[in-house]
């Protein structure tokens, strides 16, 4: 296993995201992926490949004022991936709303995030 795919430094990672993104920091959100990485949220959806498009998803999703709520501490595997449960507390159609979500990002040797995939549905939409 390289140290790109070291357990610790995955989630140091993991963590960085929230900070980034509570921050309103798409680029630096964006930084955090490979150049070539995708981004499929919710899974099942078409995936968003590549920087530039990955930065633009960052960069609305960073301006609709969404928050992530971490619930649990990031989990490390035996591979290069790792995963992240979360609340996105949002307004959607003008109400507060909790998204709960689970991320499984994988990460290259350069211990930069190769893909996202979020991992909630309709069901995981719930209106306060």
């Amino acid at each position: 296993m390289t140290h790109g795919t070291d357990s610790t430094a995955m989630k140091a990672t993991l963590l960085a995201y929230v900070e980034r993104f509570n921050a309103g920091d798409a680029q630096g959100v964006a930084a955090l992926y490979a150049d070539d990485a995708t981004v499929e949220d919710p899974v099942g959806a078409q995936p968003i490949a590549g920087k530039p498009a990955i930065l633009a998803f960052y960069q609305h999703t960073t301006a609709l004022g969404a928050r992530l709520e971490v619930v649990a501490p990031p989990r490390g595997s035996h591979g290069d991936a790792a995963a992240l449960t979360f609340a996105v507390h949002v307004s959607l159609e003008g109400r507060p709303a909790r998204i709960d979500v689970t991320d499984i990002m994988t990460f290259g040797a350069d211990g930069r995030i190769r893909s996202m995939r979020a991992h909630w549905a309709p069901d995981d939409v719930h209106f306060l």
